[in-house]
């Protein structure tokens, strides 16, 4: 058992005061003074490595410590305490000890320290290269000893490198990266942030992944461009800083001299521009459905930025290589990766960003803000070419003002006229007309009042049009319940409030959808193209300027399926009533002659009446989609011109 320093101190002293006698020579205790005693011990330490933690105990100087193995008791590890004028301790002798890291799960048990960080990014390498899937337990751990790594460490290009490899590892597994997309961002953004020990610029490069740091000087700043060149065979890319785009190009980004109003100002920490290529996009799995990214994400960022670093006034511009090409020129759109979307799990959106140019193999991009970036292809629907677009647009328009003319036409006279109100198809026919009405109001001025640029303005228009044409489906079902009753139940059927219930109905319904819509994800509403940036009148402009709901699967439940089952129902009802209407005139004592011309005209007279002309809607594809557009166009926007007939 080690003595104590009083102990040390005592003995110290006895040996000191015991006389001296040498043959004639003789030293009496009298002539010694003690003044104070040193005593040379290393003190006690711990250590956390990768074969356990170890804690050294207080050890004199020239002395061994001596401690059993975490893994293998049996066997011990020695630490040697040095003295050489002063005490320290030297490396300790591991040697007999295990690892206790064997599999990614024991990484759990080890604590990440500056002494053993790089020991940990040694090990995680060699533990990955035995794993081609990941499970989401063991990317929790490899991720967070990541961010511990980064944390505790001082990044240093050759970290910075086995950092970006363990990376690109990462997403050449064939693993569920999706819930990590964010995680996987931020930590290689962390690596290019606390990267030290280079001059000027320095580039990581992995087979899936590269970043590039470039520290710049606010007063020097002109611009600034990031390429990126691969063969896709699996090789490393090659990264290029400010020069011209060679041939094969799959990714090129450039900064605008405007960004440096975001720089900081002089004697503050400088700024540091980091860009960041992912050649892998099975890590962005946040595409819209029936859209897939067909491009590789590249994305630029500005450390200790002044202020976030968005509506610029000279944009940034990116083009990217197709990785299919576009040959049928299908809709392409411009994308950033929002880290908020799906409840912060991230995913696709196109705020600030908009198409320049595109073509079968390259989309260029233009955005006013910095993140990463991608292009999405639409594979649901091929883009209407821009004559026939700007044809349906003036059609609709048109259309859609004529229709409001005769719905508020027919609208005032029934209101007018009690004599024409006073039965319930009447009354019914008022409902539909006025939620026509609304629906063709909204959209007329819908271009017109996203164009402000206001977001809290376009989520109200987006929401009163989604109304609207939600409350128009409705009323069209009520109809049909309508007839129904009038026609197939003609006895013993007595409804109280029958209006009053119709009304709760056609416009509660649809009221309920949307506030449901508003309260579960108010991203849903939106603009399609949607930028602060515009604030020109363009009432024809519907493709730049639009607001409307933004998120697919809201799209799909909210309108597509609740159309479907309104339209299936009227169809029902639409061939019942036909073949009523049939035996009814062969039975009638008045004949036949003109019965077939009569039941044409009360088809026609339905057909409208019941909006099954927006099922053509549902056909909007294939080879006949430009002419069932120019179809769907014309008889929805004159639906109201033909209540002037009823």
């Amino acid at each position: 058992m080690p003595l104590s320093d009083m102990e040390i101190e005592k003995k110290i002293r006895q040996h000191l005061l015991k006389p001296f006698d040498y043959e004639s020579v003789s030293i009496a205790t009298e002539d010694i003074q003690i003044s104070r005693i040193l005593i040379f011990r290393c003190n006690g330490d711990t250590q956390h490595t990768l074969k356990g933690q170890f804690r050294w105990p207080d050890t004199l100087g020239g002395k061994n410590a001596t401690l059993t193995c975490p893994k293998n008791p049996s066997s011990s590890a020695t630490r040697h305490c040095k003295l050489c004028g002063s005490t320290n301790w030297m490396d300790p002798d591991l040697e007999d000890c295990s690892p206790l890291v064997e599999t990614i799960p024991d990484l759990d048990h080890v604590d990440v320290t500056p002494d053993n960080a790089l020991g940990v990014v040694e090990t995680i390498e060699d533990l990955l290269r035995n794993h081609s899937t990941l499970l989401y337990d063991e990317l929790v751990t490899v991720l967070n000893k990541l961010k511990d790594i980064i944390n505790v460490s001082v990044v240093t290009p050759n970290l910075g490198q086995a950092l970006i490899n363990i990376i690109s590892d990462i997403l050449e597994s064939d693993s569920n990266l999706a819930p990590f997309t964010n995680t996987i961002l931020n930590i290689t953004e962390s690596v290019g942030d606390s990267m030290v020990g280079y001059e000027g610029s320095s580039t990581l490069v992995a087979e899936t992944v590269a970043i590039s740091v470039v520290d710049v000087h606010p007063g020097e700043f002109d611009s600034l461009s990031f390429g990126v060149l691969t063969d896709r065979t699996g090789a490393k890319p090659e990264i290029f800083i400010n020069k011209y785009p060679f041939n094969g190009t799959v990714a090129f980004i450039s900064l605008p001299a405007v960004l440096q109003q975001n720089f900081p100002e002089h004697g503050q920490n400088p700024p540091r521009i980091q860009f960041q290529f992912y050649g892998n996009s099975l890590l962005f799995k946040g595409s819209r459905p029936g859209q897939i990214l067909n491009t590789f994400v590249v994305s630029a960022s500005v450390t200790n930025a002044s202020s976030p670093i968005t509506d610029l006034s000279e944009e940034i511009k990116v083009t990217l290589l197709h990785l299919c090409p576009n040959m049928l020129g299908k809709e392409v759109e411009c994308v950033y990766w929002n880290f908020n979307k799906n409840n912060g799990h991230g995913g696709w959106d196109n705020h600030g960003c908009r198409e320049y140019n595109s073509s079968s193999d390259y989309t260029t991009c233009v955005c006013d803000h910095l993140t990463h970036f991608g292009v999405l292809l639409d594979v649901s629907r091929t883009q209407v070419d821009p004559v026939h677009e700007q044809i349906l647009t003036i059609v609709t328009y048109v259309g859609c003002g004529v229709s409001s003319l005769f719905l508020g036409i027919t609208v005032l006279t029934y209101t007018a006229f009690e004599k024409l109100r006073r039965d319930y198809p009447s009354q019914i026919l008022i409902h539909l007309s006025l939620a026509l009405l609304g629906l063709n109001l909204v959209f007329l001025v819908n271009s017109w009042l996203s164009s402000w640029g206001v977001y809290g303005l376009c989520v109200a228009v987006a929401s009163t049009l989604h109304y609207f044409l939600l409350a128009s489906f409705t009323w069209m079902g009520l109809e049909a319940v309508n007839m129904y009753f009038a026609l197939i139940k003609v006895f013993n059927v007595y409804v109280p409030s029958y209006i009053l219930k119709f009304c709760f109905l056609g416009w509660g319904i649809p009221l309920v959808i949307c506030v449901m819509v508003l309260i579960v994800n108010r991203e849903a509403y939106g603009g399609h193209h949607y930028t602060h940036a515009r604030s020109t009148f363009q009432p024809l402009d519907n493709s730049d300027s639009f607001c409307w709901l933004q998120d697919d699967l809201t799209f799909y439940v909210s309108v597509v399926a609740f159309a479907a089952l309104i339209f299936l129902f009227n169809i029902g009802i639409f061939v019942v009533v036909l073949i009523q209407i049939r035996h009814m005139r062969v039975n009638s004592p008045a004949g036949t002659q003109r019965g077939l011309l009569q039941d044409l005209k009360g088809a026609a007279s339905l057909t409208f009446l019941l909006g099954l002309t927006w099922t053509v809607g549902f056909f909007t594809w294939g080879p006949a989609r430009i002419v069932l557009l120019y179809l769907f166009s014309i008889l929805n926007t004159l639906q109201g011109w033909c209540f002037k007939f009823f």
